[in-house]
């Protein structure tokens, strides 16, 4: 960054600290649009200046500035680990509130990285790579192949992300796809699949959020399963990633970070290289496909039983299997399944690889560090952005949204575009798809009480604006596992992929604008798809003109 930029920010930012004292100081932080500025802010100084910790450290301080009236030593606890009264229940907020609170994540994401480890050592990865550049020939093989991948593991998004990359990383490594790319494969098909499956851990969440609604009780389900073909953004990101695939062609940063990665043979870029440790590792040269594929499969059966039997799918108190099956879902906790699940299938693999006599025990307990270390930049990320979310619930961010969403109950047929907007805005801002939409359907299901199918439109586009923003968000936890399961910067991740999910945003806006007059997902849903393809043709042809142009003006 140049000097003159430099101190353009420092004094931007000094404006912006300037504005929020006199806003805390006031009592005007709390409740309004400034609960959310402290997000905004450290999600924009991260695009900026391409440093993700600093930028999320900052945010954390500016929202427990505003949370404590800029009173110094209030601001430190809150920062810290201060005590927070959420429906009448303390919790803890802070540094210390985020570690506890995702522990099982850090314990799930420090158990795949060396279950990888163990994987890459034994030279799974490396004959899965061979085997696949036999049957996988061109890099649009070796993208839709990841793509069809995700689509297929939709139980559960942190489960996608850090699978679809352990196993998929090699192919595109040995395609020269882009870390970048591979990033935003796994990032785009990860929630979006999970919000238009009916069996996953986002339905059940969902449906337990309707089903809280007054008036609403045991419908959750089946108005998920109603909205699915107006979740416009999750069935649209399919369609761009299918074109973009078969078309060949990026734009935006993607553009050089493929062109690099094709060209001249450098995957990342800009920033470190993640998994440099795991690089340096020399594999075994027996390793075979099945030493990779076996403890994946065990990871994936482990991990769905875990998923419901955390959810109570063996107490037997619903015979019907199907729904039973469902509220197990609706019940489970994955930060608690997910890290038993995960040492299980570590163990199996432990002991896997140790009998097939390519790794001895020592080479196993040496991959423990070895995974560790490669996940301790999504942990540190995690740890920041969970921090810097509850710093912000305090804020009052909810009562904002609230208060926004009432205002505009006049504007009845746009009023799905607009929910969308909102949904876009929070979820971005929080980093939080489950907290938006939790905030926001509570809200979205009364309005259109005299309107049956409006009401499936306007809790789709409620959802469908949760995942968007969640896409976007530099401080989401699919976006830091989607970075976590490709092994790439963070911020590279962010920026890359930016340009793509906006203009899947922005199709979906006009496509709920029609959807709000014609009130038919039969009409509008074809009507989104043509417009996101003929979008992509307008994008390609525009692209292809101005290298023309630019070839000639040399």
């Amino acid at each position: 960054m140049s000097k003159t930029k430099k101190i353009v920010l420092v004094v931007y930012m000094v404006i912006v600290v300037g504005l929020m004292a006199f806003a805390a100081i006031n009592g005007a932080a709390t409740g309004t649009a400034w609960s959310l500025l402290p997000p905004v802010l450290a999600i924009v100084l991260a695009l900026i200046t391409k440093e993700v910790y600093s930028s999320l450290g900052f945010g954390i301080l500016i929202a427990a500035l505003l949370a404590t009236s800029f009173h110094p030593l209030q601001t430190m606890n809150t920062i810290i680990g201060g005590e927070s009264v959420v429906d009448g229940e303390i919790t803890r907020t802070g540094l210390i509130g985020a570690v506890s609170g995702t522990a099982g994540v850090f314990i799930f994401l420090i158990e795949l990285g060396i279950i990888v480890a163990l994987i890459n050592k034994a030279g799974g990865s490396q004959a899965f790579g061979r085997w696949a550049a036999k049957h996988i020939k061109t890099r649009t093989g070796a993208m839709l192949a990841t793509f069809v991948l995700g689509v297929l593991i939709f139980i559960d998004d942190y489960f996608n992300c850090l699978t679809v990359g352990s196993v998929m990383r090699p192919v595109t490594d040995g395609h020269k796809i882009s870390r970048s790319k591979f990033a935003y494969l796994i990032d785009a098909t990860a929630a979006p699949v999970c919000m238009i499956a009916p069996i996953s851990s986002w339905a059940a969440a969902v449906s337990d959020y309707a089903n809280q609604v007054k008036g609403f009780k045991g419908q959750g389900l089946q108005l998920f399963i109603n909205a699915i073909p107006y979740n416009f953004y999750s069935i649209l990101t399919f369609v761009f990633i299918i074109c973009i695939c078969v078309m060949s062609f990026d734009y935006g940063s993607m553009a050089l970070h493929e062109y690099n990665a094709q060209y001249k043979d450098d995957l990342y870029t800009t920033g470190e290289r993640v998994d440099k440790e795991l690089e340096n590792e020399a594999p075994n040269p027996n390793g075979k496909v099945i030493d990779l594929v076996l403890p994946v499969i065990v990871l994936i059966v482990v991990s769905v039983f875990a998923l419901i039997y955390n959810g109570g799918f063996l107490d037997g108190s619903n015979k019907d299997c199907y729904f039973n099956f469902i509220n197990s879902f609706a019940n489970t906790d994955a930060t608690v399944a997910l890290p038993w699940a995960g040492i299980i299938s570590l163990v199996f693999t432990v002991v896997y690889l140790i009998l097939r006599k390519i790794v001895t025990f020592k080479e196993s307990m040496e991959a423990a560090p070895k995974g560790f270390m490669a996940m301790v930049p999504p942990i540190l990320i995690l740890t920041f952005a969970t921090t810097l979310k509850s710093i912000t619930n305090q804020l009052g961010s909810d009562a904002f949204i609230q208060d926004l969403m009432k205002n505009a109950g006049g504007l009845m047929n746009f009023l799905p575009a607009i929910i969308f907007l909102v949904a876009v805005f929070l979820s971005f801002s929080t980093g939080t798809s489950w907290g938006t939409f939790g905030i926001l359907i509570p809200i979205v299901l009364p309005i259109f009480t005299a309107n049956p199918e409006m009401q499936i439109i306007g809790m789709s586009a409620c959802l469908a604006g949760a995942v968007c923003g969640d896409h976007c968000s530099p401080i989401s936890d699919t976006t830091i596992m989607s970075s976590a399961g490709a092994q790439c910067n963070h911020i590279n991740h962010v920026s890359t992929q930016l340009p793509y999910a906006l203009t899947v945003a922005g199709v979906s806006f006009v496509s709920y604008i029609i959807a709000g007059f014609v009130q038919s997902w039969f009409i509008a849903l074809p009507i989104a798809i043509v417009l996101m393809v003929g979008t992509l043709v307008v994008i390609k042809f525009i692209k292809k003109n101005a290298k023309v142009a630019e070839s000639q003006g040399k």
